[in-house]
C-alpha cells in the first residue's frame, strides 16, 4: 500500500504557510536565548571583569594584503558586517511574504505599511517633544523600530490562543519597520559619502542583477559579489548593513524547476536499472547530476537562503549582537533621567499608539483591509509589545549617540522592553481568555 494515502493531500496553500510557521518557530526560540544573551551581558558588565569585557568589543581585527589592511573594531564587524545577514534574511522573509504569501494583496499589505508608518512617526515625535532641543535630540531613530524575535516570543507564550492574523500582522509590521529604520541608518546616521565607494556599490548591485538574467545560480558566486559591495559601501559613507536589505529584495521568489520537470527529470534517474553502471554509463551520470540540480532549484532561492540562513541569524549572529551591545556598567552610569524617561515614554505609549492611529486611519480611508479575526481590541493590545524594541533600537543608539549617552540610553530602551512585554502579555492573556470572545 502507497503510504503517500494514509496523508491528508497537500494544499497549494502549504507551500506559503510552511515557511512562515518554521519562522516563527525559529524567532520564537531566538527570543529566548536573546533575552538569555542580554542577562549575561549586563551581569559581566556589572562585575569585577566589566572593563575587561567592554575592551574586548573594542579591540581591532582585521586582514591586510600587502600595503591594503582593512581593521575595525570586534563591535564594528558584528553590527555592521554579521548584521547585515540579518537584515538580508529580514528582506527575504518581506519579500517572500510579499509575492508569495498573505501579503501579496495590496490592500492586505497595506495594513501592516501603514502601522509600522505611525509606528514610526508618532515615538519619533514623542521623543523629540520631550527632548527638545537637549543632548540626545539626534537620536529620535532609537525609538522607532521593533524587535521581531521578541515580540514573536512573547506571542509563543501565548500559543495557539492568539489567532494567525495578529501574529502576521506583527511580524509583518516589525519586519516593515526593520527595514524603515535601516533606511534611516543609511541616510540620517551615515558619514561624508565617498561618491566613488558608492557608485562601485552600485555597479555592483547591477552586475548582481546581469548574472542573475544570465541564469547564474551559484550560491558562492553571489556570496562573493556581496562582500565586495559591501565592502564598497562601508567605505562609502552609506551604512553597509542596506547591502543586505537590497540583495535580499533583489533574491528570486520563484523556483527555477516545476514540479513537473522535476519529477520528469527523477523519473529518468529511476529507470536506470541497480547496480554500479553509473560509475561507467556517461548518460545515467548525467541524468544523476541533473537530478541534484533539479532537487535544489524546485525551491525558490529565497525558501532555500532563508532555510540556510535563519539559524545561524538567529542563534549565532543575534546573541552575539546581544552580547557585545547590552552591556551596560549601572554603577559607573552617568544618569540622564529626562533621556531615559524620553525613550521609556516614546516606546511604551508612542509607539502602539502611532500603530493602532494610522491602521484606523488607513482602514477608515480604504487604503486597507484589516483580517475579520483581527478585532481592533487584539490590534491594540498586540501593538503593545511592539515597545519591545530591542536589537534594532540598541543598533541605531550606537551610532546616534555620543559615549557619555549611551548608558541612560541603552538603560531607557531595557526598561521600555520590559515594559512593554509586560503590558502585551497581560492585554493579550485577558484579550485571549477562554472565557471571552474574540
Amino acid at each position: 500500500m502507497n503510504d503517500s494515502l494514509s496523508r491528508l493531500p497537500r494544499e497549494p496553500a502549504d507551500r506559503l504557510t510552511k515557511p512562515f510557521m518554521r519562522f516563527l518557530r525559529i524567532e520564537a526560540t531566538a527570543g529566548i536565548i536573546l533575552l538569555l544573551s542580554t542577562l549575561l551581558a549586563l551581569g559581566l558588565a556589572n562585575t569585577a571583569w566589566s572593563s575587561s569585557f567592554l575592551a574586548f568589543w573594542e579591540m581591532p581585527a582585521g586582514v591586510r594584503l600587502g600595503d591594503i589592511g582593512i581593521y575595525r573594531s570586534l563591535k564594528h564587524w558584528i553590527n555592521d558586517g554579521l548584521m547585515t545577514f540579518f537584515f538580508f534574511v529580514i528582506a527575504l522573509e518581506l519579500k517572500r511574504e510579499l509575492v508569495l504569501g498573505e501579503l501579496r494583496n495590496p490592500r492586505m499589505a497595506a495594513l501592516p505599511v501603514a502601522a509600522a508608518l505611525g509606528g514610526m512617526a508618532a515615538p519619533a515625535g514623542i521623543y523629540l517633544l520631550l527632548v527638545g532641543g537637549g543632548p540626545g535630540a539626534s537620536g529620535w531613530g532609537t525609538v522607532m523600530s521593533t524587535d521581531t524575535a521578541f515580540v514573536i516570543g512573547c506571542l509563543a507564550l501565548l500559543g495557539s490562543r492568539v489567532p494567525g492574523s495578529l501574529r502576521l500582522f506583527l511580524l509583518s509590521l516589525a519586519i516593515f519597520d526593520d527595514i524603515g529604520a535601516i533606511l534611516l541608518v543609511a541616510v540620517g546616521y551615515g558619514e561624508p559619502l565617498n561618491w566613488v565607494a558608492l557608485g562601485t556599490g552600485g555597479l555592483g548591485f547591477a552586475f548582481v542583477a546581469g548574472i542573475a538574467l544570465l541564469g547564474i545560480r551559484s550560491i558562492p558566486v553571489y556570496f562573493a559579489m556581496g562582500s565586495a559591495i559591501w565592502l564598497a559601501f562601508d567605505a562609502s559613507g552609506v551604512h553597509a548593513t542596506l547591502v543586505g536589505v537590497i540583495l535580499g529584495l533583489m533574491t528570486p521568489a520563484r523556483r527555477w524547476v516545476s514540479e513537473i520537470r522535476l519529477h520528469a527529470i527523477l523519473d529518468r534517474v529511476i529507470a536506470h536499472p541497480p547496480g554500479d553502471h553509473r560509475s561507467r554509463d556517461t548518460a545515467a551520470r548525467s541524468d544523476l547530476h541533473r537530478a541534484g540540480v533539479a532537487t535544489r532549484e524546485a525551491v525558490s532561492p529565497i525558501e532555500r537562503l532563508e532555510i540556510a540562513l535563519h539559524p545561524w541569524v538567529a542563534f549565532a549572529i543575534m546573541p552575539l549582537f546581544a552580547v557585545s551591545n547590552a552591556g551596560v556598567p549601572i554603577e559607573d552610569a552617568n544618569f540622564d533621567v529626562p533621556l531615559t524617561i524620553a525613550i521609556v515614554v516614546a516606546f511604551v505609549v508612542g509607539k502602539p499608539a502611532g500603530i493602532v492611529l494610522f491602521s484606523f486611519l488607513a482602514v477608515k480611508l480604504r487604503l486597507a483591509s484589516r483580517p475579520e479575526q483581527l478585532s481592533w481590541s487584539l490590534l491594540a493590545a498586540g501593538s503593545l509589545l511592539t515597545g519591545i524594541g530591542f536589537t534594532m533600537a540598541l543598533f541605531i543608539a550606537e551610532l546616534a549617540f555620543e559615549h557619555e549617552l549611551l548608558i541612560p540610553v541603552k538603560l531607557g530602551v531595557l526598561g521600555a522592553s520590559v515594559i512593554s512585554a509586560a503590558l502585551g502579555f497581560m492585554a493579550l492573556t485577558l484579550l485571549t481568555s477562554p472565557n471571552r470572545r474574540w
